[in-house]
């Protein structure tokens, strides 16, 4: 199978991009510059140059491709908005060269803040709705390009996907951690969070095209992993305080995170298992962090 990969060289990306390729598929992947052209070559795979702005390539691809990944995302969170709609824009435009086939696109979307009546959502769980706190449209996008007969697969991420030298949101939160002077968690720090190792993320995803999954997919190993562990661990690391933050005391602390740190982020991935035949392999969350490397290539900067 021909996969379009955008995000191709990131961290999950680069995971889902090298088991395509061990398993036999051949994949070309959107390269905003001439290193992540090179990694594309090294990994054996085909660059195309562009960005999530360059419409007219994401359709060219899309199209001459018999699945499309889309991984891609800014990173920059002070444009989170401007991100959001350049990421809802794509998703449309490639979806769009797909319509009157049944070939996949699969875009990534998140775990988190999904809205259910079950303390642990599944996948049928409905993705948060855009609004001015959290305006990622992914879903919306996808379900849009449903409508119009394309098969439109949402696969969501938990909060963690992790494993050295990710720049998610465990090394944001040991940024904060130093920053601050102490390891903090909301409340009594039973909030949770799910997690999965990164290559295990990367096969969900081969595994997901594999068996022509469609609807909603959750790539999480671990449920519910209490905030207060994860804080634990960071500021034993550390060598910090572990402290336990409530109300404003909390937003000081946290900053624009506390949305994240002081929200219930657990998901069952029952169905997916069951759909995908998938069983994560990888270290959980809690061992994976308790190393020195973790705290190496933390970001300079949150």
């Amino acid at each position: 199978m021909h996969v379009f990969v955008t995000g191709a060289t990131g961290f999950v990306g680069s995971a889902v991009t090298s088991d395509l390729i061990a398993n036999g598929h051949a994949v070309t992947g959107l390269a905003r510059s001439d290193a992540s052209a090179r990694k594309l070559k090294d990994a054996g795979a085909r660059a195309v140059a562009g960005s999530l702005g360059d419409l007219e390539t994401l359709a060219r691809a899309a199209a001459e491709a018999d699945a499309v990944i889309h991984l891609a995302f800014g990173d920059d969170f002070s444009r989170f908005g401007e991100n959001a709609a350049e990421d809802r824009k794509a998703i449309e435009t490639m979806g769009s060269a797909l319509i009157g086939s049944d070939r996949p696109i699969i875009a990534t979307s998140g775990a988190a803040m999904l809205q259910s009546d079950n303390p642990v959502p599944d996948e049928e769980a409905a993705a948060h709705e855009p609004d001015d706190d959290y305006p990622r449209a992914s879903e919306a996008a996808l379900e849009s390009l449903r409508k119009r007969g394309v098969n439109a697969i949402a696969m969501r991420l938990p909060p963690s996907v992790h494993g050295v030298g990710e720049d998610g949101f465990v090394p944001i939160l040991i940024e904060i951690a130093r920053q601050t002077g102490a390891s903090a968690y909301v409340d009594d720090g039973t909030y949770c969070w799910s997690a999965v190792y990164r290559a295990d993320a990367g096969r969900a995803y081969r595994l997901a095209l594999e068996t022509g999954a469609r609807g909603n997919l959750h790539v999480v190993a671990e449920e519910a992993i209490p905030f207060r562990q994860i804080a634990e661990v960071i500021g034993r690391r550390l060598g910090l305080p572990v402290v336990s933050v409530s109300g404003e005391d909390a937003a000081a602390h946290f900053g624009w995170f506390l949305k994240f740190a002081g929200t219930d982020m657990a998901a069952s991935s029952a169905r997916t298992r069951e759909r995908l035949g998938w069983t994560p392999t990888g270290p959980g969350l809690l061992e994976d962090i308790d190393q020195p490397a973790y705290f190496e290539t933390a970001m300079p900067d949150s």
